[in-house]
């Protein structure tokens, strides 16, 4: 199938813009390749520190026998579900490299924070710039340098791109992303949410809401909804970085085992392969694109609107919304998963998955096939799911992996063909106007609320809306505008403890929208919110020039957000400052001040909030 041509333009577009510094990373990344390996490189002493906890036997190998040696950089702690199963990880791939006459040693561990934790606490103020911190401690991990190749095991909202800035900044190495898997399904999305807004309401207590929740999550794994977390495995199977078919299938179970050995006999294939293919070569302007169409394909979370900017930029590569918005015009919606949908991630595997998504999209032309992945055979291996072949003694399984066409659709209410999709647009659309530039994700709301047009009310932060909530202040048609929750401000929390009282709110018959410059979280449902507003408040962006009464008109369909106010009145009102006491309170206590620097360096939202440029 030959290329779509708007595909084919917003790449062309991407590579022209990027060429001078693309040119210069892989320049870079050659330079890092050719020297000589780590341990013929360095001093004796420098030797001797790297390997002096190896075991005689891997220490024989990898000095003396010059057998390839993995780094491995884990997100694992035992507090978080998803990157609770990393726990054992090490221990599988070190016996893995073993039998294939190779070693690996753990690099380093990076942070993993849960939004679901620190959700609607100041400690969210950390989540953002998290992703940065983790950039960087891959980048101690593996700055030893003593390495051939490199496994990152994590899996959640800023783990996986944090570890894969990162890991481009060490380009020059052979890398696969290890997943660890989502929890089984608990309770269905569709029901927390109702308990999530019945308890907005005051109509179920704290008991009967923590239940609820406990029953939804309730094992190790991943939760199971498709927000970032998820979303990020999508977009690592469209960008083959992992081994085929790895994002959903549940932790604890032999298949899952295997596929961890296999991203140890996949990294090694690389580093023993003339088909040489370090992260820097593959990660380049095609894959981007295919990530992108991908995340749009299944209406994937709006934070990867700024972490797949910060994901491009450290490969030498630029993109901006108009890229995503382009691509979403002519990429269809083919998945509904929830909140878009009421299916949950293992309902989305059962019905064909990532790669029946990936097969859809190449088969239209709506993805780069002519790209390099981990395996040799190229992304169209990432449309088959794998299994258990059966074990030599005819017992069980356990006689190695196989791979099976998908076929089609299992589920046509979770997932569809590109030529009959859900929508014939993406999930995502960009909103310009007098008010700056927004994205809202569309694939959730329903369409009668594409358009809102409404009076503003105006909050300095999601604390006082919530209060307006609890005591009927807000029983109107309304915009909520949130502001001062950029990057720069506060560093550019979720806001998604604001859902349920606005999805009331809309339930009574309001017609009502959020706009704000902070985030939403990837699981931003039916209530129209423009988000990500750049530039931000803080900056002297248009939200700071907002009054209560103001009419907001959102405008989903035509691609708008204005501030409906005479363009003379408006050229000519006073810009608000961030109230010196607000901008106190967000930068002290649960280690705020450690971000000071984060604040003051980073770029806009659509710049990819960046703290290192």
């Amino acid at each position: 199938m030959r290329l779509h041509p708007a595909v084919e333009a917003v790449t062309d577009r991407i590579r022209e813009r990027s060429a001078q510094a693309r040119s210069a990373y892989l320049s870079l990344i050659e330079q890092q390749a050719a020297r000589d390996r780590g341990a013929d490189r360095m001093g004796c002493a420098n030797v001797a520190h790297a390997f002096a906890a190896l075991p005689a036997n891997d220490k024989f190998r990898v000095v003396s026998e010059k057998a390839p040696n993995i780094g491995i950089v884990t997100a694992y702690n035992d507090m978080l579900s998803a990157h609770a199963p990393f726990a054992r990880f090490p221990d599988v791939i070190k016996d893995e490299a073993r039998k294939r006459g190779a070693t690996a040693q753990v690099a380093g561990g990076v942070p993993a924070m849960c939004d679901g934790v620190t959700q609607g606490t100041p400690a969210m103020e950390l989540s953002l710039f998290s992703r940065d911190v983790i950039a960087m401690g891959t980048a101690v991990a593996l700055s030893h340098d003593v390495f051939d190749a490199a496994l990152m095991l994590g899996i959640c909202d800023k783990i996986v791109p944090g570890l894969l800035i990162g890991a481009l900044h060490f380009g020059h190495l052979p890398t696969v992303f290890v997943p660890g898997g989502p929890m089984p399904s608990g309770l269905s999305n569709t029901e927390k949410s109702k308990v999530r807004e019945q308890a907005a309401q005051g109509l179920v207590g704290r008991a009967e809401l923590l239940a609820a929740e406990q029953k939804a999550y309730h094992a190790p794994g991943t939760c199971t909804f498709y927000g970032t977390a998820n979303s990020n495995q999508m977009l690592m199977e469209a960008m083959g970085l992992h081994v085929p078919g790895t994002a959903f299938i549940n932790p604890g179970t032999g298949l899952r085992d295997e596929l961890t050995r296999e991203a140890v006999r996949t990294v090694l294939g690389i580093v023993a392969s003339r088909h040489y293919t370090p992260i820097g070569r593959l990660v380049d302007e095609r894959a981007i694109v295919n990530a992108m169409a991908a995340l749009l394909a299944t209406g994937g979370s709006t934070n990867h609107l700024i972490h797949w900017v910060a994901v491009a930029r450290s490969a030498g590569i630029t993109i901006d919304w108009n890229d995503f918005a382009e691509l979403s015009a002519v990429v269809p919606l083919i998945s509904r998963v929830y909140p878009n949908g009421l299916a949950d991630v293992n309902q989305f595997q059962a019905a064909g998955g990532p790669g029946f998504v990936i097969r859809e999209l190449l088969d239209a032309g709506l993805m780069h096939e002519d790209v390099l992945t981990v395996r040799e055979g190229g992304i169209r291996e990432f449309t088959r799911e794998p299994d258990l072949l059966p074990s030599p003694a005819g017992e069980g399984s356990g006689g190695g992996l196989t791979w099976r066409d998908i076929g089609p659709s299992r589920d046509t209410d979770v997932v569809r063909p590109a030529a009959g999709p859900f929508s014939p647009t993406g999930g995502l659309k960009l909103l310009t106007g007098n008010l700056g530039r927004s994205v809202i994700k569309t694939s959730a709301v329903p369409p009668d609320r594409l358009l809102v047009e409404a009076p503003a009310r105006i909050f300095d932060a999601q604390e006082e809306l919530l209060r307006a909530f609890a005591a009927g202040e807000l029983e109107r048609d309304i915009v909520c505008v949130v502001r001062w929750q950029g990057p720069q401000a506060n560093g550019m929390p979720e806001l998604h403890k604001l859902t349920p009282p606005l999805a009331v709110l809309q339930g009574r018959g309001f017609r009502v929208a959020l706009v704000t410059d902070g985030r939403m979280s990837g699981a931003s449902g039916k209530v129209p919110a423009a988000i990500h507003v750049s530039p931000e408040a803080a900056a002297g962006g248009p939200l700071a020039k907002l009054r209560d009464g103001d009419v907001v008109r959102v405008d989903a369909q035509a691609g708008t957000m204005q501030a409906l106010v005479a363009d003379g009145e408006w050229a000519a009102r006073e810009t608000a400052v961030m109230p010196r006491a607000l901008r106190a309170a967000n930068s002290i206590g649960l280690g705020r001040e450690l971000f000071a620097g984060f604040r003051r360096n980073a770029l806009h939202a659509e710049e990819g909030a960046c703290t290192w440029l």
